[in-house]
């Protein structure tokens, strides 16, 4: 049994996985009252495990705790997945490959491993992630934007009368702040999206499949134009994934 665990910027979230099937899954927000309590009570009855391996884009002092919590309940420390050159059919396009953020690359190794390459994987969190992927395994790139949260905080911050506006429902063409605000901000991820796929498509030899995953991802799919698909827990199937792969993990067929 392996516990799989990813370390977004918004909450944490896990998943046990036994010979490839996933089991219990969960997610803590890290503003959860007492996170260290919640997390153990979370914890307290899950079974034995063999491992634990986990990815993180978040600071030092959440990997801490996550690391302590691991020890207190299995004694066992985990292990961090890292963003490289190749790992597991997947060719990374980065100058300097760690520079990649390592849930982007395990997204991508994840669409590899389930057969849906070419194609292009947004992660909609609170930044929007895009990458394309071809075929045959090579990383083509891809952007980073704020997601339609972060985007609407930043114009909060920035623009003090519009703390005020109130949260808003998507509109092609608003007539309050809030509507504007949550039409300016949600379609212009979705906009994004489309035109990321778009100008991917003849490096892709076509219209490429669209993944989409993260928090906002459903809600996302909802605005598209284009066809897609929501994807659960795509960077703890990569991970998990990466992880089979150990110790090499280096690049496989």
């Amino acid at each position: 049994m392996k516990l799989l665990l990813d370390l977004g910027n918004t909450r944490l979230k896990w998943a046990f996985c036994a010979a490839g099937e996933f089991g219990h899954a969960g997610a803590l927000a890290w503003d959860t009252p007492g996170f260290d309590s919640a997390l153990a009570a979370a914890w307290r009855d899950r079974p034995a495990i063999e491992s634990a391996w986990a990815a993180t884009v978040t600071g030092a002092a959440r990997r801490a705790a996550v690391t302590a919590a691991i020890a207190a309940r299995w004694s066992r420390t985990p292990r961090w997945a890292v963003a490289g050159t190749t790992a597991c059919g997947v060719r990374n396009a980065y100058d300097d490959p760690a520079q990649l953020g390592v849930d982007r690359w395990l997204g991508l190794i994840a669409a590899r491993a389930q057969s849906e390459a070419p194609c292009v994987i947004a992660g909609c969190g609170t930044a929007l992630t895009l990458d394309a992927l071809a075929g045959d395994g090579r990383h083509l790139g891809g952007l980073i934007a704020p997601g339609p949260a972060l985007m609407r905080s930043a114009l909060d911050t920035l623009a003090a009368p519009l703390r005020e506006a109130g949260a808003g429902c998507v509109v092609d063409a608003a007539t309050r702040t809030a509507d504007a605000l949550a039409g300016g901000t949600w379609q212009a991820a979705a906009a994004l999206i489309e035109r990321f796929s778009a100008r991917m498509a003849p490096r892709l030899g076509g219209t490429p499949r669209l993944l989409l995953a993260g928090g906002d991802a459903a809600r996302l799919a909802m605005l598209l134009d284009t066809p897609s698909r929501v994807v659960a827990d795509l960077v703890l199937r990569g991970l998990a994934t990466y992880a089979d792969a150990a110790p090499g993990v280096s690049a496989h067929g």
